[in-house]
């Protein structure tokens, strides 16, 4: 089991979040970017640096994730391919997306993106907020420590 971090928008806080749960557990996390990143020396912890551009980061894990992995991005679409692969989903917040939920995520954020098309002023994320470091932190234990 190996944990991918679509890295480029990952909050900084999450990161040192999965840092820790890799020391603690044992598990590799891979940070995919376009841009270098500062990651505490550890044997669990590496990076991949993949050239600046759309969706780069997020192909490249596509290509090596594997069924049964788990893929930390807030990036829907993205989200739904690497379901597709058999992987896990976990958002920044701690939103798991499954095959069960993903439809009406995509559905939601495509609406959402007509309305920005159109013009209507739909407003952004809430800044994360220490609430969604606990979700986080509790669903990637829950990832970590099942069967």
């Amino acid at each position: 089991m190996q944990i991918w971090v679509d890295a480029d928008a990952c909050p900084k806080v999450i990161r040192d979040i999965l840092f820790r749960a890799a020391k603690r557990v044992k598990v590799n996390i891979t940070l995919v970017a376009n841009r270098t990143m500062r990651v505490p020396a550890s044997h669990y912890i590496k990076t991949i640096l993949v050239p600046s551009g759309l969706d780069v980061a997020d192909e490249q894990i596509l290509q090596l994730v594997q069924s049964g992995d788990l893929v930390v991005t807030a990036d829907i679409p993205f989200a739904s391919a690497v379901i597709e692969q058999g992987a896990v989903v976990l958002t920044p917040r701690g939103r798991v997306y499954t095959k069960d939920n993903i439809g009406e995520q995509l559905s939601i954020r495509n609406f959402m993106d007509e309305l920005r098309g159109s013009g209507v002023e739909t407003g952004g994320p809430s800044r994360l907020n220490n609430k969604d470091r606990e979700i986080f932190a509790n669903e990637l234990n829950k990832f970590l420590t099942s069967d």
